[in-house]
């Protein structure tokens, strides 16, 4: 029979929470293994990890991670629940574990990823106090990938053609900026632009404004609308004299696609 030392019964209260008695007896059971110790007490609803799994995480961190031959890029989103915890070295360390894993295997739906990564999840949970979530995650494949991440909160991965790693950065650096929606003008969807031209036009007709008039109004205001969206149409944040579209131009480069992540967006407080 396996030897259950105090320092066992310590390691696994301060992982759990729960009290010396439970833990020695959850471990004489588990012979020792402190993991499955904290999966028996999981079941049986003793730790106190499953009370803070419950409750609402808006901080964390977004964080990315290219491959070797810059050819795969992923971000990701891990909440936590106070901004002292995004900061935890161990915290950063556990999504740059699962960074790692993603892109070594091509795996990136999340239920996958959460059942892999669920028992480390919920060690993390009753050390630390505060419960964690892997939010979402996204991976992006090209010719060339660049990632750029600000402050840990926003992250921006570009998926380019016939572009340096230098130029890739300064496009996902303007994107992270300017945040576009679309690449270009005919990327937007005939949808969106049907709508944001009705609401221009019942702008400009309440104010009086002539049919004609209204419509020359229209035609300006839309203008900006597609520009302020449109990577391409957007002025370079570290040469406003160029669009991106122009600078991508004087490169020879394009851009395929990118993925921008903020930290927190569409989070809401159900609290």
């Amino acid at each position: 029979m396996f030897k259950i030392t105090t320092d066992l019964v310590k390691t696994l209260r301060e992982l759990t929470g729960v009290g010396v008695i439970k833990c020695k007896k959850a471990l004489i059971e588990a012979n020792g293994d402190i993991k499955l110790a904290i999966n028996n007490m999981r079941k049986l609803g003793q730790t106190s990890a499953a009370k803070k799994a419950i409750r609402l995480v808006t901080e964390g961190v977004v964080i990315g991670e290219v491959s070797m031959d810059r050819k795969l890029g992923a971000l990701i989103e891990l909440n936590c629940e106070t901004d002292f915890m995004a900061k935890n070295s161990n915290f950063l360390s556990f999504g740059h574990e699962i960074l790692k894993f993603v892109i070594l295997n091509k795996i990136f739906k999340i239920s996958e990823l959460k059942k892999q990564f669920e028992e480390q999840r919920i060690e993390m949970i009753a050390k630390t106090g505060e419960n964690i979530n892997i939010r979402r995650i996204e991976i992006l494949e090209g010719e060339k990938i660049g990632c750029y991440l600000h402050r840990f909160r926003i992250g921006v991965l570009v998926s380019a053609e016939n572009a340096d790693d230098e130029l890739v950065k300064k496009i996902a650096m303007h994107i992270a900026a300017s945040k576009p929606e679309y690449i270009t003008p005919s990327d937007i969807p005939e949808s969106v632009i049907s709508h944001e031209h009705q609401i221009q036009l019942d702008i400009a007709m309440k104010s009086g404004k002539t049919n004609e008039i209204a419509e020359k109004i229209v035609i300006g205001r839309m203008n900006k609308f597609i520009n302020n969206i449109c990577l391409t149409s957007q002025q370079f944040i570290m040469d406003q004299k160029k669009t991106v579209g122009l600078l991508l131009t004087e490169q020879n480069a394009r851009v395929i696609n990118f993925i921008n992540f903020e930290l927190g967006e569409g989070i809401k407080d159900q609290r």
